[in-house]
């Protein structure tokens, strides 16, 4: 798992200089471009760095269906289970793939990239700028978001094409379940990358969120086959009602409407925790 965090300082003087040229060359071109086009330019910019980091996206992209594929391998996995409701463990898992993915992104990629920015000062750099460092935070919340939802599709056809896995019967409900994870998913990782003055602070933070979070997602125990307290406990957690409502959808029924509210109180709690704590220097 720490292949995630240890390639996010190789960037260095390259992620440094690649993003303040984004702002110094629309600074350049003319005084008052827009808002959009400095964006733009810091977009692009992060898109090539995030593509240089092969670590990240294998962790985010590769590796939730590679596991998919592993636990695929194991024939009890592709049996029935009176105890899972009549589905198999292979069903089952699908939604946690998913969902680790998304852990990936938020709590393990995208902190110490941010946090590493700080560090060496971009962020304060860029205040020199028409961009500003929300731009940049904005930027790599976009392309971990996008990451993550490749991967959560990649997951999906790797378990339709390979072992028979049926496709979300409640397609709406899914989507509305999927992105309210992401979004509370990234809200965590703005939380961590707040909070941590450092990018190897980030990685000690992300990794004692990381692993918390994929037990409540259902990676040992699903958690629907989870005892009733144990389950009621871990369907308050963002992950855990995830998990249920990424279930639900994908059985065909719309998500329960408790467990899209406890998503949406979790992503407006973190998101506010982490406007009031972030420092740009």
């Amino acid at each position: 798992m720490t292949g995630v965090t240890g390639t996010t300082d190789t960037t260095g003087t390259t992620g440094t200089t690649d993003t303040t040229n984004a702002g110094n060359a629309t600074n350049t071109g003319n005084a008052t471009a827009p808002r959009r086009t400095t964006a733009v330019a810091v977009l692009r910019a992060e898109a090539r760095l995030f593509r240089r980091e092969p670590g990240s996206l294998f962790w985010v992209m590769a590796f939730p269906t590679l596991l998919l594929v592993i636990l695929g391998s194991v024939p009890s996995f592709r049996t029935a289970d009176d105890a899972l409701g009549g589905i198999r463990l292979i069903d089952a898992y699908v939604p946690v793939t998913v969902l680790i993915a998304m852990l990936m992104a938020g709590a393990q990629a995208m902190p110490p990239v941010i946090t590493g920015y700080r560090e060496r000062g971009v962020l304060r750099r860029m205040s020199t700028t028409p961009v500003r460092p929300a731009a940049l935070l904005s930027a790599q919340m976009g392309l971990h978001a996008v990451a993550a939802l490749l991967s959560a599709l990649l997951s999906l056809t790797v378990g339709r094409l390979a072992f028979d896995v049926t496709l979300p019967r409640q397609e709406l409900g899914y989507a509305v379940a999927l992105l309210l994870a992401v979004a509370s998913s990234l809200a965590l990782g703005a939380v961590v990358s707040a909070f941590s003055g450092t990018s190897k602070i980030a990685n000690a933070v992300g990794s004692a969120v990381f692993f918390p979070m994929m037990f409540c997602a259902g990676v040992w125990l699903p958690v629907q086959s989870m005892p009733h307290t144990l389950a009621r406990i871990v369907e308050a957690t963002p992950f855990g009602a995830a998990a249920r409502a990424l279930g639900q959808a994908a059985a065909g029924d719309w998500p329960g409407w408790s467990h899209l509210g406890v998503l949406v109180a979790w992503t407006v709690l973190l998101s506010g925790a982490a406007a009031r704590w972030f420092r740009w220097e």
